[in-house]
């Protein structure tokens, strides 16, 4: 039986203002199926997970399962990818549920507020991102840093479900302090949720290896609820999740205002930059994979989308997870229309089968947020960059630390000005390679690293390996002129400057290379400049540069410049 066809590589829904419209428009009915069976196996992951994280939060666990329901179908609506799939996500619940206890003092209405109005901050935050065409915000942490700041972040959710798993109270305001508190309570441990959350953790670990794609959190949720009833484990300490409203959301406004909540700004826009970068990043590894475009502006509307009806539902921020992504790409989704449809599942959940999860036990939601986040531990990452780039393995174990001491959304602002301390630390110092002529050709390589090159008698040829512009001239300026230093008095004729690697410049690059023509010229030695990009030229002409340093076209390569200089100059 041949498989139905994909939806087309390029289509109309990645330009589209309402992408819906696009994707709506060419909907073949053959991937009606697939997209039912990954809508419906979508809430059947959905519904421990959401449950796992709203106790994260500090919330009732029905609001989990409104962030999943409603989040889904805002980001169907605007959301250029076709396998994101929306929700409560580890770090972004325990992220809220920490500054909103900080925030409500222990009141749990105003905690739950809090909670909703950050969603609702949330989805502001993105729609004017969206109109700045802020969409570079993806490039603000770098992909080592995120390292650190996941691994840190896997341990301080671990470090909150692990009293849950041992039948614990657990307590504690940060990492180390949780360490010492759950140390201390260890020899109170509960054996029946013990044995329970490992059961369930043994079932979870195997199941993701044997079946993948297919709702085995459910399958673990259903049989713990049924060992949990059948022998009367409440009674024996077992802590449950309890009653959960059976119904819809109601829909409304936040109680609050933004004025009225300190400090709620930074905690949105924390939220804003991890569910922005997590979300794009888990978008593009499906996207690449089907090869279909995304839009990382349009994103912004989706992510947006999806926070202003999880907020109208009274839910908390929600954001793309590649996990319950790789769920629903895995069970056959073609289009977001299987947000769509398990959002309606879950809606048939709430309605009819909440009285189920009464006695769900909360070691049970403990394994399954711990087997979640395990993933973010990647061990090997750390190995990886502490072998290929110490400078790498150095930010990223400051985002690492930065969780762990300062907590995650503070942590999210250090990971993110650790990037930017890495662009400049790499835009301050470019290399500045002296490079010599292969021998017996026409190429040219840096010495540092070719010993065996030839210099050119009489010529220094350096090469700034990044653009001329204000960050990096400093250290280019300096280089070049201890190299013309360090060579004999009287020895050097002609300085080449290879702008082969510098595809752009600025002011400052212009002002560098005239103030490097004005010394060497003090001291008889000719500037050339070989290789010049398009743009550079353009810059270098208007400011009138040219003269000093002779023709600059596209024909002056490095070999022909120094050719030129041995032929006149012999």
């Amino acid at each position: 039986m041949n498989a139905p066809p994909s939806p087309p590589a390029v289509a109309p829904r990645s330009r589209a203002p309402f992408p819906v419209l696009g994707w709506l428009r060419g909907y073949s009915p053959s991937w009606f199926t697939g997209d039912m069976l990954a809508g419906i196996t979508l809430a059947a992951y959905a519904i421990p997970v959401a449950l796992a994280y709203a106790a994260l939060a500090g919330l009732p666990p029905q609001l989990g399962i409104y962030g999943y329901m409603l989040g889904g179908l805002g980001y169907a609506l605007l959301g250029s990818s076709r396998h994101l799939a929306i929700g409560p996500t580890s770090a972004i619940s325990l992220m809220v549920g920490a500054s909103a206890a900080t925030i409500s003092n222990g009141d749990a209405a105003m905690h739950a507020a809090v909670a909703t109005l950050t969603a609702f901050t949330v989805a502001g935050i993105c729609f004017v991102a969206w109109a700045a065409r802020l969409s570079v915000l993806v490039k603000l942490i770098s992909d080592s840093v995120l390292v650190g700041f996941r691994f840190g972040a896997g341990l301080t959710i671990s470090m909150t479900q692990l009293p849950s798993l041992f039948g614990v109270p657990g307590g504690g305001h940060d990492f180390f302090e949780r360490v010492w508190t759950l140390l201390t309570q260890l020899g109170g441990f509960n054996p029946y949720a013990l044995a329970l959350g490992i059961v369930a953790i043994v079932l979870l670990v195997v199941g993701a290896r044997k079946l993948p794609g297919k709702p085995v959190g459910l399958a673990v949720v259903v049989l713990s609820i049924l060992v949990v009833s059948l022998f009367g484990l409440a009674s024996h300490g077992v802590v449950v999740t309890g009653f959960i409203p059976p119904g819809l959301p109601e829909i409304g406004l936040p109680t609050m205002r933004v004025s009225e909540v300190e400090n709620l700004f930074p905690l949105a826009a924390g939220c804003v930059l991890l569910a922005y970068i997590e979300g794009v990043s888990a978008a593009r590894s499906f996207a690449e994979k089907h090869d279909y475009p995304i839009n990382p502006r349009q994103e912004f509307l989706g992510l947006g989308a999806a926070n202003l009806l999880a907020g109208l539902g009274h839910g908390y921020p929600v954001a793309g997870g590649l996990s319950q992504s790789a769920v629903n790409e895995s069970a056959g989704a073609k289009t977001p229309l299987s947000l769509i449809l398990a959002s309606a599942t879950l809606a048939l959940c709430l309605l009819f089968l909440t009285s189920l999860l009464a006695n769900l036990p909360k070691a049970a939601l403990a394994a399954i947020v711990l087997t979640a986040v395990a993933g973010l531990m990647n061990v090997p990452a750390m190995i990886r960059l502490f072998r290929v780039s110490r400078f790498d393995f150095i930010a990223a174990s400051c985002a690492l630390a930065g969780v762990l001491f300062l907590g995650i959304l503070q942590g999210v602002l250090l990971a993110a000005l650790a990037s930017v301390l890495m662009l400049l630390r790499h835009g301050t110092r470019p290399l500045v390679a002296i490079i010599g002529r292969v021998p017996g050709t026409l190429h040219f390589g840096d010495l540092a690293r070719h010993p065996d090159n030839e210099r050119i008698p009489g010529t220094l040829i350096f090469r700034p390996e990044g653009p001329l512009t204000y960050l990096g001239v400093d250290e280019i300026q300096r280089v070049a002129l201890e190299a013309v230093a360090a060579a004999p008095e009287g020895s050097l004729h002609h300085v080449v400057c290879d702008l082969s690697t510098s595809p752009n410049a600025d002011i400052a690059g212009l002002a560098m290379l005239r103030k490097l023509h004005e010394v060497l010229a003090a001291k008889g030695i000719a500037l050339h400049i070989a290789e010049a990009h398009g743009r550079v030229r353009d810059l270098v002409r208007r400011d009138g540069l040219e003269p000093l340093f002779g023709e600059m076209d596209r024909a002056m390569a490095l070999d022909a410049v120094i050719t030129e200089i041995e032929t006149r100059h012999p």
